[in-house]
């Protein structure tokens, strides 16, 4: 646990802070438009012509479309965002390795001369 505590001190808080607003307004936004999709269209009552019927739904489908364009254009960005705070994390974590790694070898240094000493002192 004192591994994990120390490895969130290396991580940048301040822009993942500063990034958080950010992410969640667009995990929102995205939420909001999944859940606001377009309805089925309802029957009509009176039989349209045939091109009419085809014009609306080819008009529809094309608002779609731009609505899935810009919905994949702002996970995009979420995702990109979210990769970079991941990296950010990888990276603390890395240094953080490496520093135990470190302190794990002067451990075992100090350890070994500890105990050379405490022989030296025990023979004299």
């Amino acid at each position: 646990m004192a591994g994990w505590m120390t490895a969130l001190k290396f991580v940048p808080w301040g822009q993942v802070l500063e990034a958080t607003p950010q992410i969640v307004q667009g995990a929102r936004k995205l939420m909001r438009r999944e859940q606001q999709a377009a309805p089925a269209p309802a029957p009509h009552a009176v039989a349209p012509s045939r091109t009419d019927d085809t014009a609306a739904q080819l008009a529809a489908l094309r608002e779609r479309m731009a609505q899935l364009e810009e919905d994949q254009l702002a996970s995009a960005a979420l995702i990109r965002s979210l990769a970079e705070q991941n990296a950010q994390l990888v990276r603390a974590l890395d240094a953080l390795r490496g520093r135990t790694r470190g302190l794990l070898l002067a451990t075992a240094l100090l350890s070994v001369l500890g105990l050379g000493l405490l022989g030296w002192v025990l023979a004299h």
